[in-house]
C-alpha cells in the first residue's frame, strides 16, 4: 500500500493514541492533534474509524516486519531470531497498540476479522523465513511463532531478561537443528 506523508502521519498518530490510551481514547480529534492536522483530514482519508482502525493495523503489521527479520530472507538461525529480541523495544508503541487491538476484539466481534489477519500475516511471513532457513516441521514452526508472539508481549510489558535469551537461544538452536535434519 502506498501512502502519502499526510496519511502516514495520520496513521502513526492513530497508533500512538491506542498505544497510550487504549482503543477506547481513539478520536478524530485526538489523532489530528498528534498529527498537527485538522480533525477533517482523518475523515476525509479514512471515512470511518473502523477504516482508521482497519488501516492502522495495516500501517503497524508492515512496520513490524519491516523492522524484523521477518520482512527478507535471514541468513541464519540467530540473524532470525535477532530481529525479533528487540522488537519490543524498537517499536513499543506499533506493539502495544497491536495487542490493545487485540484485546478490544473480545468485546468488539467486528474486530475479529482484523484479528485474524493480523495472525494470518504474522504466522506466514514466520513460515517462509523458517522455511526459507530449512524448517520443514510445521508444527515446530506454529510452536516457535507461538513463543515469539509471547516474547514480545512479555517485553512489551515487563521488559527482558534472562529468561526471555535463554528461550531465544534455544530457539536458535532448534531452527539450526530442524534446518540440519531436513
Amino acid at each position: 500500500m502506498t501512502s502519502s506523508p499526510g496519511r502516514e502521519a495520520l496513521l502513526r498518530a492513530t497508533v500512538s493514541v491506542v498505544a497510550d490510551s487504549g482503543l477506547r481514547a481513539l478520536t478524530y480529534r485526538e489523532v489530528a492533534a498528534r498529527a498537527g492536522v485538522s480533525h477533517g483530514l482523518v475523515r476525509h482519508h479514512f471515512g470511518s474509524r473502523d477504516q482508521l482502525i482497519a488501516a492502522a493495523l495495516e500501517f503497524a503489521i508492515a512496520e513490524s516486519l519491516r523492522e524484523t527479520s521477518m520482512d527478507e530472507a535471514p541468513a541464519d538461525a540467530a540473524e532470525f531470531a535477532a530481529g525479533i529480541e528487540s522488537l519490543a523495544a524498537r517499536s513499543t508503541d506499533a506493539q502495544a497498540f497491536q495487542y490493545e487491538l487485540l484485546l478490544e476484539s473480545r468485546r468488539r466481534p467486528e474486530l475479529r476479522e482484523h484479528v485474524e489477519r493480523y495472525y494470518e500475516t504474522y504466522r506466514l511471513a514466520n513460515r517462509r523465513r523458517l522455511t526459507e532457513l530449512g524448517v520443514q516441521d510445521e508444527e515446530l514452526i506454529d510452536a516457535i511463532w507461538f513463543a515469539l508472539d509471547g516474547i514480545v508481549l512479555k517485553q512489551l510489558t515487563l521488559g527482558g531478561g534472562e529468561d526471555i535469551d535463554r528461550v531465544l537461544a534455544r530457539i536458535r538452536r532448534l531452527i539450526t537443528e530442524a534446518a540440519r535434519s531436513a
